[in-house]
C-alpha cells in the first residue's frame, strides 16, 4: 500500500503514478460512461439480492466527499445510501463501538457508502484523544474480526483510503476558505490535519498494520488530482463486483385516455411560484 507523505517535503506524483492532467472531454466521457455500469451494477444488486458496502476514509480534502457524490448521482436512492454519521450521542457513547453503524448495513439488494466509517476510531479519536489507549487497542483488534463476520455473512465490503499530499491538502483548505459555497466544509477540525499531520500518517499506518486484511483489503486511491482518483475508484469498484448486465423488463407506455368531461379549473385559482427565470432573459 502507498503511504501518504509524512513530510513537509511532499509534492503531488511522491507515489510515482501518472501526474498528467485528464483532459476535460476526456474525462467526461469516461465519467459518464462509468456512471452507466455503476446503473448496471446496481440493477444486478437488486435483482439478486446482494449486499454492498463501500468505506470511503482518508486525509480531509483529500476527495472522498466529491468522489462518492459521482458514484451515486445516476443510482436509485431507495436502493443507495450515504451513511455519514455525526458525533456519537452521550447513550452511543456507552455501546459496543460498531453498535451504531451494524443499523446502517444494507439489506438485500442494497449499496451503503460510508463517508468515514467505524475507522474514526483509529483516525481522528485516536489523534484528537477522543477515545482511551483501551478502546483504541481494542478497536484494532476487534475490526478485522467484525470485517471478516461481515464477509462471511456474504457482504460484498470493499475498503479504500483517498491519498493526497501535505501541498495539496493545504492548496484545497485555502480554496475552500475563498469559496462561500465549500466554506462549510472547513472546521477547526480539518485545520488540525495540518498541525497534526505525522501524528495523523502514524495512526493511518497503524490502522493499516492491524486492519488490512486479505478478506477486506484496503485500497489506496492517489488523489493529488481529483478527477483522475474519481474515475480510478469508480474503474476499481465496478472491477471487484461480480455483476452481470440484466435487461430491464419490456416496458410499453400506455395511450393516454380520453379527457373526458374534465374540465381545469381556472388558472388564476391556484399559486403560482414566481417565474423568476424570466427575469434572467
Amino acid at each position: 500500500m502507498a503511504a501518504d507523505p509524512a513530510g513537509p517535503t511532499a509534492q503531488a506524483g511522491d507515489g510515482g503514478t501518472d501526474t498528467r492532467k485528464i483532459p476535460g472531454k476526456v474525462y467526461e466521457k469516461e465519467l459518464r460512461r462509468l456512471q452507466a455500469e455503476l446503473v448496471v451494477m446496481q440493477q444486478w444488486v437488486q435483482r439478486t439480492g446482494a449486499r454492498v458496502v463501500v468505506i470511503f476514509e482518508g486525509r480531509d480534502a483529500a476527495g472522498k466527499g466529491s468522489a462518492i457524490k459521482r458514484i451515486t448521482e445516476y443510482l436509485n436512492p431507495r436502493w443507495c445510501r450515504i451513511s455519514a454519521l455525526p458525533a456519537p450521542t452521550e447513550r452511543e457513547k456507552t455501546q459496543w463501538y460498531f453498535q451504531r453503524y451494524v443499523q446502517h448495513l444494507p439489506a438485500a439488494g442494497e449499496i451503503v457508502l460510508f463517508d468515514r466509517s467505524w475507522y474514526n476510531r483509529a483516525g481522528v479519536e485516536r489523534v484528537m484523544g477522543f477515545c482511551t489507549t483501551d478502546e483504541y487497542r481494542r478497536f484494532l483488534h476487534q475490526a478485522p474480526i467484525f470485517e471478516r463476520l461481515l464477509v462471511e455473512e456474504g457482504i460484498l465490503l470493499r475498503k479504500y483510503w483517498f491519498s493526497v499530499s501535505d501541498v495539496e491538502q493545504e492548496a484545497r483548505f485555502r480554496s475552500r476558505l475563498e469559496d462561500p459555497m465549500r466554506r462549510w466544509k472547513l472546521s477547526d477540525m480539518d485545520l488540525q490535519s495540518i498541525t497534526r499531520w505525522v501524528d495523523y500518517s502514524k495512526a493511518k499506518d497503524e490502522m493499516f498494520v492491524h486492519t488490512d486484511i486479505p478478506e477486506a483489503p484496503w485500497m489506496t486511491v492517489e488523489s493529488e488530482d481529483k478527477k483522475r482518483s474519481r474515475l480510478n475508484v469508480i474503474s476499481h469498484l465496478l472491477s471487484t463486483i461480480p455483476y452481470e448486465r440484466i435487461d430491464p423488463p419490456a416496458i410499453e407506455i400506455p395511450e393516454r385516455p380520453p379527457v373526458g368531461d374534465y374540465e381545469r379549473p381556472p388558472r388564476d385559482e391556484f399559486r403560482y411560484v414566481p417565474d423568476h427565470a424570466a427575469t434572467l432573459l
